[in-house]
């Protein structure tokens, strides 16, 4: 008798596929599901197809509450625009930045103004002559308000984590480190608003508004001081 000895790719007569065959259809299927990702981010390009894997927005914010409503006895007279760069580093003690740890850089653009307010102001600091043709006021300087970003030109550029951070982000949100670049933003914002001249120019503004309106008013001479 004679014996045949058997090799795994002379088998042809069973059902199930060959090693190769099976690895070849699965390197196909994951190609095809990557391929598929891609278009969708791609897929705007094809006229027709851009509903068929686009992503879709849904406001499904609530009505907007009015808290309070503030009477302003001020004169809004300068307002400054500002852009700071934030590179912003959270290390932990005894661990490498490739454990522990979080780098964001960051744009901040925002605008400040500057004010004088006008509620303090007696009686004994507007005076005017009998025939009401000389005006003399003081008012107080004037003051800085608060930083406002602007999101449509505040963006982060950059955020390196460490491994732990990164797995925390997988489970829940930190919003926390957002808000410290931002106050962190805000904050530079308003040094950067108090060395500059803003509050000069508020007042060299405010100047002009009241000699011009009470030169309107038939005065011929007005004089504006701040103390």
């Amino acid at each position: 008798m004679t014996s045949t000895e058997a090799h795994p790719e002379d088998d042809r007569t069973g059902t199930r596929p060959p090693r190769t065959h099976r690895w070849r259809t699965a390197l196909i299927a994951v190609v095809a599901v990557l391929a598929l990702l891609f278009l969708g981010t791609r897929i705007h390009l094809l006229p027709g197809f851009g509903d068929l894997l686009g992503e879709q927005s849904h406001d499904r914010t609530g009505p907007t509450l009015l808290q309070s409503i503030q009477d302003l006895n001020r004169y809004e007279a300068a307002e400054g625009n500002f852009q700071v760069v934030v590179d912003f580093q959270k290390d932990a003690k005894f661990l490498p930045d490739a454990i522990r740890g979080t780098r964001t850089l960051y744009v901040g653009a925002g605008t400040v103004g500057s004010y004088v307010d006008f509620s303090g102001i007696g009686k004994n600091d507007v005076t005017t002559n009998a025939d009401r043709t000389t005006a003399t006021i003081r008012l107080p300087h004037a003051q800085l308000g608060k930083p406002a970003l602007d999101p449509d030109r505040s963006y982060t550029v950059d955020k390196q984590r460490g491994l732990l951070d990164r797995l925390g982000d997988l489970f829940s949100d930190n919003p926390d480190s957002e808000q410290a670049v931002t106050k962190l933003a805000a904050r530079h914002i308003t040094d950067a608003a108090k060395d500059s001249q803003l509050t000069k120019r508020a007042e060299t503004n405010t100047t002009a508004m009241l000699v011009g309106l009470l030169h309107s008013l038939g005065f011929t001479s007005v004089s504006v001081s701040y103390a």
